[in-house]
């Protein structure tokens, strides 16, 4: 395990005989278990974790998909049908693990809700009303949440403790989902319960769906000019399944994890970088008033908002060491992934 401590550790009291190793090794259940769910699947898979052994956890993933189940148990994982949007489904989930990644999104709510009914995270409400089973045990949870629950703070380096700053319907679900999950573990302290929520800048891979900017710079989809740009984290999803998988672990309960590598620049330079690697040319540069003008609302939001993450607690708390240090790390791993431009998919 990543830790020094197994998480088998002081399950057992002294003086008992050795339980089986089914009933000694810990049990988890990954919910939202999609590309970042899978490569900690994996992660336990390579270092001989496999979850189907007496090596590692006993994992359960949750999915609403049934084309999914067969590539879950690949993984190694035992998978569970069940909807988020449908609590019914969920039934069987009270008990169930002693330890739980949340990784689902909040849903997309139906247009011409207020602001306050658009902002509320449904499933993460579902899914806790689920946990709690009649012992009254509660698991530990990690929760992936999203960096934009900060907002903008005109480029300044962002720490857990800064306060939130959310202005888009997306964002306020999360913060939303994170006031859920916090409030919900103090009340059941005493059963054990907690949450670790690591807050997550951009995502990018090269072999995940919509992982590089090849697309966009396809397109030809303009930046802002320089002086307008905004300063943009990101992570590359490989180093982020090592850090859900620490703070599994690792990650103490009731804290906030940022979850980002050591880059530190602008959007523009971000694309202009892959531009290069490619050897496309670098996208047109235009005013924040061409841009409302031009861009859709959702891109839009991105680009009103700048901050730089500051990724020190997850390095000492964690003991998260990067894979790819830096964007242009991840970047020419993703070109050598996907191809020359003239042969890639546009749709990465």
């Amino acid at each position: 395990m990543p830790s020094n401590q197994s998480p088998q550790a002081g399950l057992r009291p002294r003086g008992l005989t050795a339980l089986p190793a089914r009933f000694r090794r810990q049990r988890v259940l990954i919910v939202g278990c999609g590309d970042v769910g899978q490569r900690v699947l994996r992660l336990w898979q390579r270092a001989g974790q496999d979850p189907r052994t007496a090596r590692g956890p006993l994992v359960r993933a949750l999915t609403s998909s049934a084309q999914r189940l067969e590539h879950l148990r690949a993984l190694g994982a035992t998978p569970l049908q069940g909807n988020l949007d449908d609590p019914r489904s969920l039934r069987r989930l009270a008990g169930l693990a002693q330890r739980l990644v949340h990784l689902a999104p909040p849903a997309q709510p139906p247009a011409g809700l207020s602001q306050a009914a658009s902002s509320r995270d449904l499933r993460s409400r579902n899914l806790l009303r689920a946990l709690v089973c009649r012992a009254g045990q509660a698991p530990r949870i990690v929760y992936g949440s999203t960096s934009g629950v900060y907002g903008n703070w005109d480029g300044e380096w962002v720490r857990e403790t800064h306060a939130l700053r959310a202005s888009t319907a997306r964002a306020l679900r999360r913060v939303d989902a994170e006031r859920q999950l916090r409030q919900w573990a103090l009340r059941l302290g005493a059963s054990g319960a907690g949450v670790h929520v690591l807050r997550i800048p951009g995502i990018y891979a090269g072999d995940r769906e919509g992982g590089t900017p090849l697309g966009r710079l396809q397109r030809g989809t303009p930046l802002l000019r320089r002086e307008d740009d905004v300063y943009t984290s990101h992570i590359h999803a490989d180093d982020l399944a090592r850090a859900v998988e620490r703070a599994l672990w690792r990650g103490r309960p009731q804290r906030i994890t940022n979850v980002a590598d050591d880059s530190a620049m602008p959007m523009g330079d971000y694309f202009d970088l892959a531009a290069d690697l490619w050897r496309l040319p670098h996208p047109a540069r235009i005013s924040l008033a061409e841009a409302e003008q031009q861009l859709s609302p959702t891109l839009l939001s991105f680009m009103r908002e700048s901050r730089r993450l500051s990724n020190t607690r997850m390095r000492k708390e964690l003991g998260v060491v990067l894979r790819y240090q830096t964007v242009h790390h991840g970047l020419q791993a993703a070109v050598y992934l996907v191809g020359p431009a003239s042969s890639a998919d546009s749709a990465h």
